[in-house]
Protein backbone atom coordinates (compact mmCIF):
# COMPACT_ATOMS: atom_id res chain seq x y z
CA UNK A 1 0.00 0.00 0.00
CA UNK A 2 1.30 3.02 -1.08
CA UNK A 3 -0.45 5.52 1.01
CA UNK A 4 -2.57 5.01 4.14
CA UNK A 5 -5.04 7.78 6.15
CA UNK A 6 -6.18 6.41 9.20
CA UNK A 7 -8.65 8.50 11.54
CA UNK A 8 -7.42 11.97 10.04
CA UNK A 9 -8.79 15.14 11.43
CA UNK A 10 -8.08 18.51 11.09
CA UNK A 11 -9.70 21.36 13.35
CA UNK A 12 -9.29 24.78 12.80
CA UNK A 13 -9.59 26.63 16.00
CA UNK A 14 -11.93 29.95 15.92
CA UNK A 15 -10.44 32.65 18.16
CA UNK A 16 -12.12 35.89 19.33
CA UNK A 17 -10.12 38.77 21.15
CA UNK A 18 -7.73 41.47 19.92
CA UNK A 19 -5.28 41.68 23.13
CA UNK A 20 -6.27 38.09 24.27
CA UNK A 21 -6.88 35.65 22.14
CA UNK A 22 -9.25 32.76 23.15
CA UNK A 23 -10.57 30.18 20.75
CA UNK A 24 -14.42 29.96 20.56
CA UNK A 25 -14.91 26.78 18.76
CA UNK A 26 -13.56 25.08 16.11
CA UNK A 27 -14.31 24.32 12.56
CA UNK A 28 -14.24 20.76 11.94
CA UNK A 29 -12.99 20.46 8.08
CA UNK A 30 -11.96 16.97 8.34
CA UNK A 31 -13.25 14.64 11.36
CA UNK A 32 -12.12 10.72 10.99
CA UNK A 33 -11.26 9.92 7.87
CA UNK A 34 -9.88 6.91 6.41
CA UNK A 35 -8.76 5.29 3.19
CA UNK A 36 -5.89 3.66 1.66
CA UNK A 37 -4.35 4.19 -2.26
CA UNK A 38 -2.51 1.59 -3.81
CA UNK A 39 1.04 2.20 -5.96
CA UNK A 40 -0.60 2.59 -9.35
CA UNK A 41 -4.47 3.64 -8.58
CA UNK A 42 -6.12 6.81 -9.38
CA UNK A 43 -8.29 7.64 -6.26
CA UNK A 44 -11.32 10.27 -6.81
CA UNK A 45 -12.57 12.58 -3.91
CA UNK A 46 -15.42 13.94 -4.30
CA UNK A 47 -18.01 16.18 -2.92
CA UNK A 48 -19.76 19.82 -2.59
CA UNK A 49 -17.27 22.66 -2.21
CA UNK A 50 -16.00 23.07 2.01
CA UNK A 51 -16.89 19.65 2.87
CA UNK A 52 -12.66 19.12 3.62
CA UNK A 53 -11.34 17.33 0.31
CA UNK A 54 -8.41 20.27 -0.13
CA UNK A 55 -7.68 20.12 3.64
CA UNK A 56 -7.09 16.45 2.92
CA UNK A 57 -4.73 17.32 0.18
CA UNK A 58 -2.46 19.64 2.11
CA UNK A 59 -2.51 17.28 5.19
CA UNK A 60 -1.37 13.98 2.65
CA UNK A 61 1.58 17.45 1.32
CA UNK A 62 2.23 18.09 4.34
CA UNK A 63 1.49 21.50 3.60
CA UNK A 64 -0.69 21.10 7.31
CA UNK A 65 -0.08 19.01 10.28
CA UNK A 66 -3.18 17.18 11.33
CA UNK A 67 -4.90 17.05 14.41
CA UNK A 68 -4.55 13.73 15.00
CA UNK A 69 -5.23 10.55 13.34
CA UNK A 70 -2.00 9.09 10.69
CA UNK A 71 -0.74 9.37 7.49
CA UNK A 72 1.28 6.76 6.41
CA UNK A 73 3.22 6.86 2.79
CA UNK A 74 5.10 4.03 1.88
CA UNK A 75 4.85 2.68 5.41
CA UNK A 76 6.42 5.59 7.09
CA UNK A 77 4.11 7.88 8.84
CA UNK A 78 4.77 11.56 7.82
CA UNK A 79 4.69 13.29 11.36
CA UNK A 80 8.12 11.42 12.03
CA UNK A 81 9.53 11.77 9.66
CA UNK A 82 12.89 14.19 10.12
CA UNK A 83 14.26 16.76 7.96
CA UNK A 84 16.50 14.59 5.51
CA UNK A 85 13.09 12.47 5.34
CA UNK A 86 10.53 15.41 4.95
CA UNK A 87 12.94 16.09 1.98
CA UNK A 88 12.81 12.86 0.09
CA UNK A 89 9.24 12.61 1.07
CA UNK A 90 8.62 16.27 -0.96
CA UNK A 91 10.73 14.26 -3.93
CA UNK A 92 7.96 11.35 -4.32
CA UNK A 93 4.63 13.61 -3.63
CA UNK A 94 4.37 16.42 -6.18
CA UNK A 95 1.14 18.08 -6.60
CA UNK A 96 -1.09 19.91 -9.28
CA UNK A 97 -3.19 23.15 -8.44
CA UNK A 98 -6.20 24.25 -9.27
CA UNK A 99 -5.71 27.63 -11.29
CA UNK A 100 -2.85 26.93 -13.37
CA UNK A 101 -2.07 31.10 -13.20
CA UNK A 102 -1.74 31.72 -9.61
CA UNK A 103 0.47 28.61 -8.88
CA UNK A 104 2.65 29.69 -11.53
CA UNK A 105 5.87 32.68 -10.30
CA UNK A 106 4.48 35.26 -12.81
CA UNK A 107 8.49 36.76 -12.77
CA UNK A 108 9.88 33.27 -13.85
CA UNK A 109 9.90 32.00 -16.98
CA UNK A 110 8.55 28.37 -18.07
CA UNK A 111 12.12 27.46 -18.53
CA UNK A 112 12.98 28.69 -14.77
CA UNK A 113 9.44 27.33 -13.19
CA UNK A 114 10.23 23.92 -14.52
CA UNK A 115 13.75 23.46 -13.57
CA UNK A 116 13.47 24.57 -10.21
CA UNK A 117 12.66 21.32 -8.82
CA UNK A 118 15.46 19.74 -10.02
CA UNK A 119 18.02 22.73 -9.58
CA UNK A 120 16.35 23.12 -5.51
CA UNK A 121 17.28 18.82 -4.94
CA UNK A 122 20.76 18.97 -6.73
CA UNK A 123 19.42 16.64 -9.43
CA UNK A 124 20.20 18.76 -12.83
CA UNK A 125 22.22 21.85 -13.76
CA UNK A 126 23.16 23.78 -16.72
CA UNK A 127 22.92 22.03 -20.13
CA UNK A 128 21.45 18.78 -18.56
CA UNK A 129 18.94 20.63 -16.74
CA UNK A 130 17.81 22.44 -19.91
CA UNK A 131 17.53 19.30 -21.69
CA UNK A 132 15.79 17.73 -19.13
CA UNK A 133 13.23 20.56 -19.19
CA UNK A 134 12.85 20.36 -22.83
CA UNK A 135 11.80 16.85 -22.90
CA UNK A 136 9.43 17.40 -20.06
CA UNK A 137 7.73 19.85 -21.73
CA UNK A 138 7.46 17.78 -24.73
CA UNK A 139 6.44 14.82 -22.46
CA UNK A 140 3.21 17.18 -21.53
CA UNK A 141 2.59 18.20 -25.27
CA UNK A 142 4.11 21.63 -25.42
CA UNK A 143 6.78 23.14 -28.05
CA UNK A 144 10.40 23.94 -26.37
CA UNK A 145 10.25 27.42 -27.70
CA UNK A 146 7.81 28.52 -24.63
CA UNK A 147 10.31 27.02 -22.49
CA UNK A 148 11.16 31.34 -22.74
CA UNK A 149 7.92 32.40 -22.13
CA UNK A 150 6.30 33.99 -19.04
CA UNK A 151 2.91 32.57 -17.56
CA UNK A 152 1.34 35.29 -18.76
CA UNK A 153 1.88 34.67 -22.25
CA UNK A 154 0.67 31.53 -22.19
CA UNK A 155 -3.29 30.11 -22.43
CA UNK A 156 -4.99 28.40 -19.45
CA UNK A 157 -4.37 25.04 -21.24
CA UNK A 158 -0.36 25.66 -21.59
CA UNK A 159 -0.48 27.06 -18.11
CA UNK A 160 -1.94 23.67 -16.43
CA UNK A 161 0.96 22.04 -18.82
CA UNK A 162 4.04 24.00 -17.41
CA UNK A 163 2.39 22.98 -13.85
CA UNK A 164 2.20 19.11 -15.35
CA UNK A 165 5.40 19.62 -15.96
CA UNK A 166 6.63 20.99 -13.10
CA UNK A 167 5.13 17.55 -10.84
CA UNK A 168 6.79 15.12 -13.18
CA UNK A 169 9.82 17.04 -13.11
CA UNK A 170 11.34 14.91 -9.51
CA UNK A 171 9.78 11.81 -11.09
CA UNK A 172 7.06 11.52 -8.47
CA UNK A 173 5.59 8.17 -7.31
CA UNK A 174 1.93 9.85 -6.22
CA UNK A 175 0.74 13.19 -7.83
CA UNK A 176 -2.40 14.90 -5.76
CA UNK A 177 -4.36 16.63 -8.62
CA UNK A 178 -6.36 19.08 -6.66
CA UNK A 179 -8.96 19.92 -9.31
CA UNK A 180 -6.46 20.41 -11.62
CA UNK A 181 -9.42 21.29 -14.43
CA UNK A 182 -12.24 22.74 -12.86
CA UNK A 183 -10.49 26.52 -14.02
CA UNK A 184 -10.31 25.52 -18.11
CA UNK A 185 -12.47 25.14 -20.66
CA UNK A 186 -14.10 22.34 -21.29
CA UNK A 187 -12.63 21.33 -24.65
CA UNK A 188 -9.06 21.96 -22.84
CA UNK A 189 -10.53 19.95 -19.88
CA UNK A 190 -10.67 16.32 -22.01
CA UNK A 191 -7.08 17.22 -23.05
CA UNK A 192 -5.65 17.66 -19.81
CA UNK A 193 -7.50 14.71 -18.72
CA UNK A 194 -6.76 12.36 -21.37
CA UNK A 195 -2.64 13.91 -20.98
CA UNK A 196 -2.96 12.82 -16.88
CA UNK A 197 -4.22 9.22 -18.25
CA UNK A 198 -1.42 9.08 -20.80
CA UNK A 199 1.21 10.38 -18.21
CA UNK A 200 -0.22 7.64 -15.53
CA UNK A 201 0.43 4.80 -18.31
CA UNK A 202 4.04 6.23 -18.96
CA UNK A 203 5.35 6.49 -15.58
CA UNK A 204 3.26 4.28 -13.43
CA UNK A 205 1.90 6.55 -11.40
CA UNK A 206 -0.52 7.03 -8.47
CA UNK A 207 -3.20 9.62 -8.68
CA UNK A 208 -5.37 11.51 -5.55
CA UNK A 209 -7.59 13.26 -8.08
CA UNK A 210 -9.99 15.82 -6.44
CA UNK A 211 -13.04 16.76 -8.56
CA UNK A 212 -16.60 18.47 -9.09
CA UNK A 213 -17.25 17.22 -12.30
CA UNK A 214 -17.96 13.39 -11.65
CA UNK A 215 -17.82 12.25 -15.40
CA UNK A 216 -13.92 12.79 -14.78
CA UNK A 217 -13.52 11.67 -11.90
CA UNK A 218 -15.37 8.38 -13.41
CA UNK A 219 -13.30 8.59 -16.41
CA UNK A 220 -9.87 8.93 -14.83
CA UNK A 221 -10.11 7.27 -11.60
CA UNK A 222 -10.69 3.23 -10.27
CA UNK A 223 -12.04 4.31 -7.24
CA UNK A 224 -14.34 6.80 -5.86
CA UNK A 225 -14.63 7.98 -2.22
CA UNK A 226 -17.54 10.46 -1.24
CA UNK A 227 -17.55 13.35 1.39
CA UNK A 228 -19.83 15.66 3.28
CA UNK A 229 -19.16 17.38 5.50
CA UNK A 230 -15.81 16.15 6.65
CA UNK A 231 -16.60 12.87 6.79
CA UNK A 232 -16.36 9.74 4.24
CA UNK A 233 -20.13 8.81 3.49
CA UNK A 234 -19.10 6.09 0.70
CA UNK A 235 -16.29 4.82 -1.30
CA UNK A 236 -16.01 1.80 -3.76
CA UNK A 237 -14.40 0.89 -7.24
CA UNK A 238 -15.62 3.78 -10.20
CA UNK A 239 -17.69 1.88 -12.12
CA UNK A 240 -19.56 0.24 -9.05
CA UNK A 241 -20.43 3.60 -7.42
CA UNK A 242 -22.10 5.50 -10.26
CA UNK A 243 -23.86 2.57 -11.63
CA UNK A 244 -24.88 1.50 -7.76
CA UNK A 245 -24.95 4.56 -5.68
CA UNK A 246 -25.97 3.23 -2.00
CA UNK A 247 -25.72 6.25 0.06
CA UNK A 248 -28.43 8.91 -0.14
CA UNK A 249 -25.93 11.62 -0.15
CA UNK A 250 -24.66 10.25 -3.26
CA UNK A 251 -27.39 9.17 -5.01
CA UNK A 252 -28.66 13.09 -4.77
CA UNK A 253 -24.98 14.09 -5.98
CA UNK A 254 -25.30 11.64 -9.02
CA UNK A 255 -28.64 12.98 -9.86
CA UNK A 256 -27.74 16.49 -10.51
CA UNK A 257 -25.30 15.66 -12.69
CA UNK A 258 -26.88 15.95 -16.42
CA UNK A 259 -27.11 13.38 -18.90
CA UNK A 260 -26.74 13.53 -22.40
CA UNK A 261 -29.65 12.49 -23.51
CA UNK A 262 -32.52 14.84 -23.08
CA UNK A 263 -35.54 11.82 -22.91
CA UNK A 264 -33.45 10.27 -20.71
CA UNK A 265 -32.91 13.30 -18.03
CA UNK A 266 -36.71 14.65 -18.77
CA UNK A 267 -37.73 11.00 -17.54
CA UNK A 268 -35.53 10.38 -14.65
CA UNK A 269 -36.47 11.72 -11.24
CA UNK A 270 -34.41 14.31 -9.54
CA UNK A 271 -32.96 14.15 -5.79
CA UNK A 272 -33.80 17.28 -4.52
CA UNK A 273 -32.17 17.44 -0.76
CA UNK A 274 -34.01 19.76 1.45
CA UNK A 275 -32.48 22.84 3.26
CA UNK A 276 -28.92 23.73 3.46
CA UNK A 277 -25.25 22.33 4.58
CA UNK A 278 -24.84 22.75 8.09
CA UNK A 279 -21.53 24.81 9.74
CA UNK A 280 -18.61 22.58 10.40
CA UNK A 281 -18.22 25.19 12.74
CA UNK A 282 -21.23 23.63 14.45
CA UNK A 283 -21.81 19.87 12.74
CA UNK A 284 -24.92 18.22 13.79
CA UNK A 285 -24.60 15.40 15.98
CA UNK A 286 -24.33 11.57 15.54
CA UNK A 287 -24.64 11.13 11.25
CA UNK A 288 -23.93 14.92 9.46
CA UNK A 289 -26.24 14.11 6.78
CA UNK A 290 -29.71 12.91 9.12
CA UNK A 291 -30.94 16.70 9.27
CA UNK A 292 -31.06 16.44 5.49
CA UNK A 293 -31.77 12.52 4.78
CA UNK A 294 -35.31 10.91 4.13
CA UNK A 295 -34.22 7.65 5.63
CA UNK A 296 -33.12 8.88 8.70
CA UNK A 297 -34.39 7.11 11.66
CA UNK A 298 -33.77 8.58 15.84
CA UNK A 299 -30.63 6.62 15.90
CA UNK A 300 -28.81 8.22 13.56
CA UNK A 301 -29.03 11.66 15.49
CA UNK A 302 -27.35 9.72 18.62
CA UNK A 303 -24.36 7.44 16.44
CA UNK A 304 -21.64 8.35 14.49
CA UNK A 305 -21.86 5.43 11.53
CA UNK A 306 -19.19 3.31 10.52
CA UNK A 307 -18.01 2.71 6.99
CA UNK A 308 -19.60 -0.96 6.52
CA UNK A 309 -18.97 -2.98 3.70
CA UNK A 310 -22.16 -3.70 1.23
CA UNK A 311 -20.66 -5.68 -1.52
CA UNK A 312 -17.03 -6.43 -2.09
CA UNK A 313 -15.07 -3.16 -1.68
CA UNK A 314 -18.11 -1.48 -1.27
CA UNK A 315 -18.08 0.79 1.97
CA UNK A 316 -21.25 3.14 2.95
CA UNK A 317 -21.37 4.93 6.15
CA UNK A 318 -25.10 4.05 6.32
CA UNK A 319 -26.52 1.50 8.38
CA UNK A 320 -30.56 2.12 7.06
CA UNK A 321 -29.26 1.23 3.88
CA UNK A 322 -26.29 -1.62 4.87
CA UNK A 323 -29.55 -3.65 6.46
Amino acid sequence: MLLEVQDLTKHFPVTKGIVFRRAVGQVKAVDGVSFSIEKGEALGLVGESGCGKSTIARCLLKLLAPTSGQVRFDGADLESLDRQATTRFRRRVQAIFQDPYSSLNPRMKVREIVGEPLYVHGLEKGAGLARRVDRLLEQCGLPKRLAERYPHEMSGGQRQRVGIARALALEPELVVCDEPVSALDVSIQAQIINLLDDLRTEFGLTYLFIGHDLSVVRHLCDRVAVMYLGKLVEIAASDELFDHPCHPYTRALLSAVPLPDPAAEEAREHQVLPGEVPSPLNPPPGCVFHPRCSLAEPACRERVPDLLELRPEHWVACPVVAR
